[in-house]
């Protein structure tokens, strides 16, 4: 953690990359943060692997992202691009930072990607979040802490979401965020030619997020995905007191 004062927050999300945050599940930090929750963000690496921008660069597109989306704070643990292995050292730093922040859930990158440093992060981070909530695991890290809820999103392509978060109000929010990470979808002198610096990068991302919602009936959705089963209190969709219900 570098140059940030750590905060207690409600919800912590972690990305692999400078950007991924935004990708996947910008939308629903804008939404969490707008709903009046503290909301911080955890990069894994500073993306120095990346074919444009510098690991200075793309910091300071990621804090500048932060402020867009209203999340409370932004960290960095500065972990090699490449080189999410799941070290000792690398599953202490997450353990510390979850028993620092306490959040009531975390959000994690889906563990199912392209990308190797996703599947490594899901993987990383689902262990890291598991060991903060045991006692007797590196007490001197702090007390133990367990989130009500672990989740995960989509970086790249989403299948059988467990369910969709409506961002329809926050999704120029996102778009915003997104355009901060100038380096990576709009190079200023052009840069090199990657999967993301393509107009069609972007028109994906929309296309996934207006597709989710237009299976839920609103204009943009964000993927969710929870390993263990929901309970419901009944079988009415709304969520009212079933004996209050309108049986016309």
């Amino acid at each position: 953690m570098h140059d940030v004062i750590v905060a207690p927050a409600d919800l912590l999300v972690f990305g692999p990359h400078p950007d991924d945050i935004e990708i996947g599940f910008g939308g629903s930090v804008a939404l969490h943060a707008a709903l009046g929750l503290r909301v911080a963000l955890c990069d894994l690496t500073r993306g120095e692997l990346g074919s444009n921008g510098t690991p200075d660069e793309r910091e300071a597109e990621a804090e500048a992202a932060r402020a867009v989306l209203g999340a409370d704070w932004r960290t960095n643990l500065r972990w090699p691009d490449g080189g999410i292995t799941g070290t000792d050292q690398q599953i202490e730093e997450v353990v510390r930072l979850v028993r620092t922040v306490r959040p009531r859930t975390v959000a994690l990158p889906y563990w199912n990607d392209r990308h190797p440093d996703h599947r490594a992060a899901s993987d990383v981070l689902s262990r890291a979040a598991f060991k903060s909530g045991l006692r007797r695991f590196a007490p001197e890290l702090g007390d133990a802490w367990r989130p009500d809820w672990v989740c995960y999103y989509f970086i790249n392509d989403s299948v059988a979401e467990s369910f969709g978060i409506d961002v329809s109000a926050h999704y120029e929010t996102k778009r915003k965020a997104l355009s901060c990470h100038r380096s990576q979808f709009a190079p200023p002198d052009g840069g090199v030619s990657t999967r993301l610096t393509v107009p069609q990068f972007r028109q994906l991302i929309e296309s996934r997020d207006a597709h989710l919602g237009a299976l839920l009936g609103v204009p943009y959705a964000e993927a969710v995905v929870v390993r263990e089963p929901i309970l419901r209190p009944h079988v009415i969709k709304d969520w009212r007191d079933p004996a209050k219900a309108d049986r016309r």
